[in-house]
């Protein structure tokens, strides 16, 4: 089925705001071909379903590739497109680097067919790709009769061209021949300079004496800068030489009619180059992607075909990629639009990730629609924009005599006429640049269009009335930018549901502005407002208490969790044990009642001597013995046999554990002793196999007199050991 490519509906603008062209900057960075650079900055988001599909299965799959021991092959090639127009035109001839890069095309088409059939169920759009393809072995074979491995024009092109070679290899070892008979002949009459011979222009020539340049023969090809020397051509090899120019001249003739007819010979494959060219070029594109995709932990999200969009964990790629070399963090947004939460109004003070977050929102869109993976969570989920409106920044314009207000009203009425329900637009400072009572009213009415149009959007505003208006409307939410509530400093983080306050006046306290101006500025607006703006930085900052005790609970919470099963787990031990500990102590017991009764009839038969009614005693003590067990099977007693057996094992195993443990240790070099400390008088010691503490009054022929305090007494010093010094 063909494909019609339909790109979305976007202006350079749009593209401008999200920074759309540094993306492709970096993919054109990452492409190995010279086409591949020039055609990644053109790529532009598509429209259709399929189409956007597509390209996002070619890159996962490639990026999939990263991580396999199949790797794709290389798809590295040089321009052929001169070579192509050449072949239009008839009786061309392409030049030998031209066939060179050919060849090496064809070979990576071949490569990558084969490739691709072998491992189609691991890249089954990959595969799709080469099917339109054809294996290119005539070129090759062509070529590859033509030139050697070095590509070099094989003395075998033509019958021609072995009969040329083969006279020019006989007229240089004739040249070589005669050369070296007049260099003997010439030296040894001291017609010739130290260096004897030389080269000019390829030509081996003698280096005669100018003084006896007129004794040799031949032709004179220059002299040295001196003048004492003058470069000579022998008269013997000169005619061979002659002969020999000839002969090169008949070869590139040659040459170029073998070019000429292989040249013809490729022609008729003119349109399949041109496929295999514009294969490995997408090839290289789709490549960069993938590398790209890699470097930024990329994924391919779920897409819908209904109305919902939830963008989990996601980061702005450029943003994540510059943090990421310099070490810094970056902190990921979430946010959902849906049929019943179209449009997000996010507030909250100034420099804490608003503009970031519509950035990234748009970003991200523009990204996906090119067949990008982007850096959200995998279980994220994305839908196709028709349009995507912006208006992010400050846009005056001193060439067209703009202001800002005055651009911002001429991008509201494109955005009247272009927005729809296919339409995402990204507002930063809705309605700023006039009067914030009259921007804000106007800012309103524009917002009450986009919602009755069913339009998605995010939009970013300081006014209150466009606060009051999402929190009024049924399907649009308000949402803020999270701000430590102690120390005023952003924490990044979008938290929806909530409008945020501008919190103005704590920052300006933050800031060092005195409390009574702070509090004059207060007195200078309306109460309400206070209030309201007020009632919302403290929500926040509640908000902001409640997630850092939420977190704490968590906490709490889990290692609650793990210390009840580590509980349970204990008191499982401990019944299984006191199970254990009552059937023996049962069978202790029994084996105690049952000695007692052998020793009871034992005392009557050391009495009586009456073996027979010993017997019979014991008789009966065996039978009521054995009715009290249960009656098994002859499988349940080579079940418990066998597990009484593995029991017997399992213990040997540990008990050789245990002894080969304790041969290595055994092994294992005793560490060195403690090098000896020479004792002296005042040193603090005590005997070696005793606990008191003394000082050494005197040392006399190696005995110490060691002072308890109490006494003192005459110890050797080898039973004496170092205990501090005094």
């Amino acid at each position: 089925m063909l494909l019609i490519y339909v790109t979305l509906n976007i202006s350079q603008k749009t593209l401008q705001d999200l920074e759309f062209n540094a993306v492709l900057a970096h993919i054109s960075d990452r492409c190995n071909t010279t086409l591949g650079k020039e055609l990644a900055l053109e790529i532009t988001p598509k429209l259709q379903l399929e189409i956007v599909a597509k390209s996002l299965g070619e890159t996962n799959e490639y990026l999939a590739s990263f991580t396999s021991d199949n790797r794709i092959p290389n798809h590295g090639f040089e321009s052929i497109l001169e070579e192509l127009k050449l072949l239009k035109i008839d009786n061309t001839t392409l030049e030998l680097n031209g066939f060179k890069k050919i060849v090496v095309i064809c070979e990576s088409i071949n490569a990558h067919k084969k490739f691709f059939e072998k491992f189609k169920e691991y890249y089954p759009i990959l595969y799709g790709n080469t099917l339109s393809l054809s294996y290119q072995k005539e070129i090759p074979e062509r070529t590859n009769q033509i030139f050697d491995k070095f590509g070099e024009i094989r003395d075998a092109a033509s019958d021609n061209l072995m009969s040329i070679r083969r006279q020019m290899m006989g007229l240089k070892s004739k040249i070589n021949q005669s050369f070296g008979a007049a260099l003997q002949r010439y030296q040894a009459a001291e017609f010739l300079d130290e260096i004897r011979e030389s080269i000019v222009d390829n030509r081996r020539v003698l280096a005669v004496k100018a003084m006896y340049r007129k004794k040799i023969k031949g032709a004179v090809l220059g002299a040295s800068k001196t003048g004492s020397i003058v470069y000579v051509v022998p008269e013997a090899s000169l005619a061979y030489s002659t002969q020999l120019s000839n002969l090169n001249f008949e070869e590139q003739e040659e040459i170029f009619k073998i070019l000429n007819r292989l040249t013809n010979d490729i022609r008729p494959y003119r349109a399949d180059l041109a496929a295999c060219q514009e294969y490995l070029r997408d090839i290289d594109i789709v490549a960069a992607k993938a590398k790209y995709a890699l470097e930024m932990n990329g994924v391919l999200p779920k897409i819908n075909t209904k109305r919902e969009m939830y963008l989990r964990d996601a980061f702005h790629p450029l943003l994540f990629l510059s943090n990421k070399s310099s070490g810094d963090l970056t902190y990921p947004q979430t946010i959902k639009l849906e049929e019943k939460n179209r449009i997000i109004v996010i507030s909250g003070p100034n420099a804490g990730g608003k503009s970031i977050t519509l950035k990234t929102i748009g970003l991200l869109q523009l990204m996906l629609q090119s067949g990008m993976l982007i850096p959200v969570h995998e279980r994220s989920e994305v839908i196709l924009f028709e349009k995507i409106l912006t208006d992010i920044g400050d846009n005056q314009s001193i060439e067209n005599h703009l202001s800002t207000y005055s651009y911002r009203l001429k991008n509201m009425n494109s955005f009247l006429k272009k927005c729809n329900d296919k339409t995402l637009f990204l507002i930063d400072e809705f309605g700023t640049g006039t009067d914030p009572e009259l921007g804000g009213a106007l800012a309103e009415t524009f917002l009450e269009v986009f919602y009755e149009r069913e339009a998605f959007g995010v939009i970013t505003t300081h006014y209150a009335n466009l606060k009051m208006l999402a929190n009024d409307l049924p399907f649009m939410s308000n949402a803020n930018m999270l701000f430590d509530a102690k120390s005023l400093a952003p924490t990044f983080q979008l938290i929806l549901g909530q409008a945020g306050a501008s919190f103005t006046f704590e920052v300006a306290q933050k800031n060092g502005i005195p409390y009574s101006l702070v509090n004059k500025a207060k007195k200078k607006i309306e109460r309400g407002k206070v209030r309201f703006d007020a009632t919302i930085a403290k929500l926040q900052k509640e908000r902001s208490q409640m997630a850092v005790t939420g977190t704490k609970l968590k906490e709490v919470e889990s290692k609650a969790r793990d210390e009840a099963s580590r509980l349970e787990v204990l008191n499982e031990k401990i019944q299984t044990k006191l199970v254990k500990y009552q059937e023996l102590y049962d069978q202790d017991k029994r084996m105690i009642q049952l000695g007692n009764k052998v020793n009871d009839l034992a005392e009557q038969y050391f009495i009586h001597h009456k073996k027979r009614q010993l017997v019979s005693d014991l008789i009966k003590v065996v039978e009521i013995e054995n009715s009290k067990r249960k009656k098994k099977t002859a499988q349940v007693l080579k079940k418990e046999k066998v597990e009484k057996k593995a029991v017997v094992e399992e213990v040997a195993v540990k008990v050789a554990a245990i002894r080969e443990k304790k041969k290595a240790e055994k092994k294992k070099p005793t560490p060195p002793p403690a090098p000896k400390i020479a004792l002296q008088i005042g040193y603090r010691v005590r005997l070696k196999d005793g606990k008191a503490v003394g000082s050494i009054d005197a040392i006399e022929k190696n005995k110490a007199i060691v002072n308890y305090g109490m006494f003192t007494t005459n110890v050797s010093l080898d039973q004496l050991e170092f205990v501090s010094k005094s």
